[in-house]
């Protein structure tokens, strides 16, 4: 009886020859762990360089706050990542619910308060429904799509998918955050193509995405700050101010080099030449200070876990999984792509940060909820 321990099944823990190959402890995809764990020490490390210096007395006022959102990041992924994404599926109208209350009570508040807001104060920290739409409105739409099994999306479960998508859009765009609602578009255009929607369907997203945002700019939703943010990209007559931001980040780029100025040592990003670089900027902190190999390097890690993100697409059990992945895939490559672009001035300042790179809680929370959803797609691929 004393000796009956010895006779126990051994746990399936992780890294257990013993447990089944099938078993998700043993399915963790450790390429894209590694990797988004070295993009996340690089975001810390980018934040400190580009604010070290703005705030008197207390350099490691970002970086510590970075840090701790990192911490509580990892603790949601890890949560996500136990579950089956299945358990997403069921919970889709829920979640999406909730999404869509809580940005129609932003929206009251800055009717009430007479101003923008894109975020609810609370305290030490800002919440962003728009970041938490992001990763409801692809779970809602995947969980949709999922349910037809044919090779084409219909054009009624087009339409169904866009009104899915285009509730949380237009509110986001009614904040105003043009960023963040383009984001929520790019998720729907890449699940959908993945699905099997017709060009002309695509199309269609784009005009009218095209057609709200143009009517966002007429009735007076966007801020005029928002407004000389596109008469700079598209250069016409703008204040210094807005041109100053991003004409210095240009230059923070350029006098970088090959091999850049070294760590701490980047004059422009040390004087603050570009405001906010740590939260919109942080490519431009990582040019002139590590150089066009440092760039490279950084967008390299990218590069890795995109065709990680899209192997495990490949690999998914069923559709559920490979259009989470193909909505995460095409995301985070239209972020990457809209922030080094509005900071090398090919396209417009819309504020978007760099995934796992920028400054901001709620952006690292998305993003390490959305991996761990993609974890879970590969943890459970044979089963």
């Amino acid at each position: 009886m004393a000796l009956s321990f010895l006779a126990r099944k051994p746990d399936s823990g992780l890294g257990n020859i013993r447990s089944s190959p099938g078993d998700p402890s043993r399915n963790v995809d450790w390429v894209l762990l590694v990797t988004q764990g070295a993009l996340t020490i690089a975001g810390c490390f980018i934040v400190y360089s580009a604010s070290w210096t703005r705030i008197a007395g207390d350099p490691y006022a970002f970086v510590t706050r970075q840090v701790v959102f990192a911490i509580a990041a990892s603790v949601v992924m890890v949560a996500v990542m136990s579950v089956d994404y299945e358990w997403f599926k069921e919970r889709a109208a829920l979640l999406y619910g909730a999404t869509i209350a809580l940005l129609l009570l932003l929206i009251l508040m800055a009717v009430a308060a007479r101003e923008s807001l894109i975020a609810f104060d609370l305290g030490p920290i800002n919440i962003q429904p728009a970041e938490l739409a992001k990763f409801t409105t692809l779970i809602a739409l995947c969980a949709y799509l999922s349910d037809q099994r044919s090779d084409e999306v219909t054009y009624a479960r087009f339409l169904g998918g866009l009104i899915l998508v285009g509730a949380p859009a237009v509110l986001i765009i009614a904040q105003p955050d043009l960023g963040s609602a383009s984001v929520i578009i790019t998720i729907a255009m890449g699940v959908l193509l993945v699905a099997g929607a017709k060009a002309k369907y695509i199309a269609l997203i784009s005009f009218l995405s095209l057609m709200t945002v143009a009517g966002a700019f007429v009735g007076g939703f966007v801020n005029e700050y928002q407004k000389e943010r596109f008469r700079v990209f598209f250069g016409q007559d703008a204040n210094e101010d807005s041109v100053y931001q991003v004409r210095n980040a240009i230059r923070a780029l350029g006098t970088g080099g090959v091999w850049g100025k070294g760590w701490l040592e980047g004059q422009l990003t040390n004087d603050g030449s570009v405001p906010v670089m740590w939260a919109d900027f942080p490519f431009a902190a990582v040019g002139e200070q590590f150089g066009l190999v440092g760039g490279a390097v950084l967008l390299m890690l990218f590069v890795v876990a995109l065709a990680r993100i899209w192997r495990i697409a490949t690999l998914s059990r069923d559709l559920l999984g490979t259009y989470l992945c193909a909505g995460v895939f095409t995301m985070l490559l239209w972020q990457v792509f809209q922030n080094v672009g509005m900071t090398i001035g090919i396209m417009p300042v819309t504020g978007l940060p760099m995934p796992f790179i920028s400054y901001g809680g709620s952006s690292l929370l998305t993003y390490f909820a959305l991996f761990g959803i993609v974890q879970s797609v590969h943890m459970r691929r044979m089963r």
